[in-house]
């Protein structure tokens, strides 16, 4: 079987850390063709912080770092999964016309890469279509995200109807691709049969990172990712950050933000509270390495309560922190929870939902015993340098495509 890869992209933008700098770089380097298929919106393509490439990439076919980028104009299929249901469960081909799967259809690769439900629900649509043609193919599901979540407050019939499309969907499929030991299981309880690997989240080992944590009078906690009204809490953070303050001194590093975070937070803020609060603006995935170098605590904090995925979840921002020497403190998610506990590289508050004052109660103990967050800091860059960093995650990946590739 050749090695001819095209990926299948319905939502994230086309540079985005997982699907184009780790993953499709990788498979260029271990010495696969790949082809990228991504969606425009109002005819450009978009960053990873949100901007539009109003100037650049304006060609709808183009090779970029080796990669070779097929654009199309993104169409909402959401509003529209009965009808995407009734195609898969039909066992045709005829009714696929997004395009998405009619583009796939025409690059006739070898392995077909999909990164969302409903480019899995393209790459469907191309497998059936190849296979009548005599052009045997094989197709990954990389969920990064558990769709559907069983705990959001989506109607329950649309929720139905997801599930039952998702079953007939992993029938068809020949690997899984996933990024928490939970949502592994999770799939696995619907398609025993099928072969799931976890690869998580994380970067390229960094070269360079402070080892020296929290030897300042004042500790530095760091928020990495984007802030909005659905992503982030940043009136959770500031007023963590007011009642730490009460008991030890205490700053905040905000890596990412949001595109109107600025003027609609920090500028609003009293003085003495945002002269304690470092913003950086978007960093590039690069970057993220020297804005750690000052940090001695990374936070995260997800609805675990009413979200299924948030509980399994295993975000890039936490490899990002153990990456770079820094501790995690996460309320009571399942995967983060066990996996900090495991190698004992940070601390979980015991709620679901955690407030600010949950937080405050961990931090001012963790203030008061520094060695530990040194300690802690180093055991997760020890465990990335080991076992999770991007390099070893890549010889997982190589493995399943191997395994694909001589199972003809």
């Amino acid at each position: 079987m050749g090695k001819r890869v095209c990926f299948l992209v319905a939502e994230h933008p086309f540079l985005d850390a997982r699907i184009f700098k780790k993953e499709a770089k990788s498979l260029i380097k271990l010495g696969y063709s790949v082809t990228m298929i991504v969606p425009r919106k109002n005819g450009f393509l978009f960053d990873t912080d949100g901007g539009i490439f109003h100037d650049t990439f304006l060609h709808q076919t183009f090779h970029y770092e080796g990669i070779k980028i097929i654009t199309y104009e993104h169409i909402h299929l959401e509003k529209r999964i009965k009808e995407l249901y009734h195609h898969v469960r039909s066992g045709k081909f005829t009714h696929f016309k997004h395009p998405l799967t009619q583009l796939g259809m025409k690059e006739k690769a070898d392995i077909y890469h999909a990164h969302e439900f409903v480019s899995l629900y393209a790459g469907i649509g191309i497998k059936r279509a190849l296979a009548a043609n005599g052009k045997q193919t094989k197709l990954i599901y990389d969920s990064h995200e558990l769709e559907p979540d069983p705990l959001t407050s989506e109607a329950q019939n649309i929720q139905n109807v997801k599930k039952q499309m998702l079953t007939s969907m992993l029938s068809e499929l020949d690997y899984v691709i996933t990024v928490s030991e939970s949502i592994k299981k999770w799939y696995g309880s619907i398609h025993p049969q099928l072969p799931i690997k976890v690869i998580y989240n994380s970067p390229p080992l960094a070269t360079d990172y402070n080892p020296n944590k929290a030897n300042k009078p004042e500790l530095t906690l760091a928020f990495e990712g984007k802030l909005s009204k659905k992503r982030g809490n940043i009136r959770k953070l500031i007023t963590l950050m007011e009642k730490c303050n009460q008991h030890f001194p205490m700053k905040v590093k905000i890596i990412g933000g949001g595109e109107h975070f600025e003027a609609d937070y920090l500028k609003h803020l009293d003085p003495h509270i945002k002269n304690k609060i470092t913003y950086t603006g978007w960093v590039s995935y690069e970057k993220i390495p020297e804005a750690m170098w000052d940090v001695d605590i990374g936070w995260i904090d997800l609805d675990a309560a009413n979200s299924l995925n948030n509980r399994f979840a295993m975000p890039n921002k936490f490899f990002s922190y153990l990456n770079n020497g820094v501790p995690v403190i996460v309320n009571q998610c399942t995967d983060m929870e066990n996996f900090l506990k495991t190698y004992d590289c940070g601390c979980a508050v015991k709620k679901r939902q955690a407030a600010a004052g949950d937080y405050v109660e961990l931090l001012t103990h963790l203030a008061s015993d520094r060695d530990k967050i040194r300690q802690m800091g180093q055991n997760g860059r020890n465990i990335m340098e080991t076992v999770y960093s991007w390099g070893h995650m890549e010889k997982r990946l190589l493995s399943v495509y191997e395994q694909l590739v001589s199972n003809v």
